[in-house]
């Protein structure tokens, strides 16, 4: 089942993030993005605040082509890349959210930059689409 919340679409896999994480990445890849940071924000609030929470990973997804494709376009919009994955534990699943680029990109009034967030929405659907299959 595929979820939204306006600027995210996502699903939910049995798991936790270790066991899962594995298939979000291959997916990606299967997409052509590769996965350039990975945040550890339960580690972050731990150490930065005391917070303790339940696992929650970012993953900065690029796809090299489509980053060009923007960044020729708009050089200003790097400020809005990498594609954010989001992987967060709950209770014996692992919900994985994927930003939606068309809702973070269209802030970027150019014809140009349009056609790359609906290719990168595109592609990360159909990430979000075949992890739904595995669940």
């Amino acid at each position: 089942m595929i979820t939204t919340s306006g600027y995210t679409f996502g699903t939910r896999m049995t798991g936790s993030i270790d066991d899962v994480r594995p298939s979000v990445e291959a997916a990606l890849r299967a997409e052509g993005f590769g996965v350039l940071t990975v945040i550890d924000v339960q580690a972050t609030m731990k150490a930065k605040l005391g917070v303790d929470r339940p696992p929650f990973v970012i993953l900065g997804a690029c796809n090299p082509p489509l980053a060009h494709r923007a960044l020729e376009a708009d050089p200003s919009v790097g400020a809005l890349l990498p594609c954010n994955v989001v992987l967060r534990e709950d209770g014996i699943e692992t919900v994985v959210e994927a930003m939606d680029p068309l809702a973070v990109l269209g802030i970027v009034h150019e014809p140009a930059i349009a056609s790359v967030a609906e290719e990168a929405r595109a592609r990360l659907v159909r990430v979000i689409d075949g992890l739904a299959t595995i669940r």
